[in-house]
């Protein structure tokens, strides 16, 4: 954009805007992701029953060659794996990379709720708590569940972003949600599908008070390949 800028004889960003875009990237790209996949792991390695139905799907959509199991699935590939996608929409609705966000009014306003807001109000929203509600999600909302975001039919349920409010809502709504969701399926496919990921006997897994949603003491594990 900046070199399209020159071209026309004007500058259109700064070294400030360029500094703070990579910074967004770095941060929203690599700490989520990661923070979102650290939760994932750790639900699926205390859940057998899940890791199960996870590499059966695996191996029901591609099969079991064994020359193709180190093989990383692509962005089309993945699209199939609805009971994976499930797996992660239920980790990122009970541990959300963003755990708390701070929202303030520009000017005066009135909820959905009907509560008015004066202008520069400062709203927090805790995504942590709202992903665990009992009136929202029903009475298993402490339950690791993928199956709540699949169908009868075997689809993906489509859930409001209001609802489930780990990538925002509306015109807030994260720009990388989509590749966020290839990133997080090409990545947990490939492991599961070729190690058996166990978590160290008596490892912590507190949450870190932080912007992201991190483990406190990191995710200790033991990593075996699995034998084909």
């Amino acid at each position: 954009m900046m070199m399209m800028g020159e071209e026309k004889g004007k500058m259109v960003h700064d070294d400030k805007f360029l500094r703070d875009a990579v910074f967004n990237l770095f941060v929203a790209g690599r700490d989520t992701i990661t923070s979102g996949l650290t939760w994932f792991f750790w639900l699926v390695a205390t859940h057998p029953l899940v890791e199960a139905k996870i590499l059966e799907e695996i191996e029901k959509v591609f099969g079991a060659a064994v020359g193709e199991k180190c093989k990383i699935l692509g962005m089309e590939d993945v699209k199939k794996l609805v009971y994976l996608h499930g797996a992660l929409c239920e980790g990122l609705r009970l541990f959300p990379p963003v755990p708390i966000e701070r929202k303030q009014s520009l000017k005066r306003d009135t909820l959905p709720s009907g509560h008015c807001v004066n202008p520069n109000t400062i709203i927090l929203l805790f995504t942590y708590a709202m992903g665990r509600f009992e009136e929202i999600w029903g009475k298993d909302c402490l339950e690791f569940k993928p199956e709540r975001w699949i169908s009868e039919k075997g689809e993906t349920i489509h859930v409001p972003s209001y609802k489930f409010i780990s990538f925002n809502a509306g015109p807030r709504t994260c720009l990388g949600k989509d590749l966020s969701f290839i990133q997080m399926k090409m990545v947990a496919s490939t492991i599961l599908r070729n190690y058996r990921i166990q978590v160290v006997e008596n490892h912590p897994t507190t949450p870190a008070h932080s912007i992201v949603l991190l483990m406190k003491h990191g995710l200790k594990v033991i990593i075996t390949k699995r034998q084909f």
